[in-house]
């Protein structure tokens, strides 16, 4: 497991244990836990796990981390900013796809495209840095290939 999935991990069940009102409170709790991280890493972090604000049983605004919702679709510009921010390349295969993302990147990229149930994908399998994600038979994984370089920023697809 990364660095970066570990720490997320522990966001989470802070989170899920405590009433968190700010990052800077986050930070603190990470770092007795022994995991430093600024405030900045945190607010990436924060908003790669869809965390959101809530009110709390005090009245105050906490964080959350929402219950998966099948049903609940990812907005379109969440996935056009993740794909920007962390798509480096997109190549294809009759009906596969292949993105490549930075080290400990790919499972935030799948995660915001099967959220965003995009049209085309069957579905995503995430490693490290690589993503391949199974084109439908309508649309073949040469146009999906183009449609995701177009979404990342990148040009047609090789």
């Amino acid at each position: 497991m990364s660095v970066k999935n570990a720490r997320q991990l522990r966001i989470a069940r802070l989170i899920g244990e405590h009433q968190i009102a700010s990052q800077t409170q986050l930070v603190e709790l990470l770092s007795a836990d022994g995991v430093h991280a600024t405030q900045a890493t945190v607010s990436r972090d924060l908003e790669d796990m869809g965390a959101i604000k809530v009110r709390g049983p005090k009245g105050d605004s906490i964080y959350a981390i929402p219950e998966f919702e099948p049903d609940r679709k990812a907005p379109d510009d969440h996935l056009r900013r993740v794909m920007s921010e962390w798509v480096a390349d997109v190549s294809f295969s009759l009906n596969l796809v292949v993105m490549r993302t930075p080290p400990g990147c790919a499972h935030v990229v799948a995660s915001a495209l099967d959220r965003n149930s995009f049209a085309g994908v069957l579905g995503t399998v995430a490693g490290d840095d690589t993503i391949l994600v199974v084109a439908s038979q309508s649309i073949g994984g040469k146009e999906l290939a183009r449609q995701l370089a177009l979404l990342a920023n990148l040009g047609d697809a090789d």
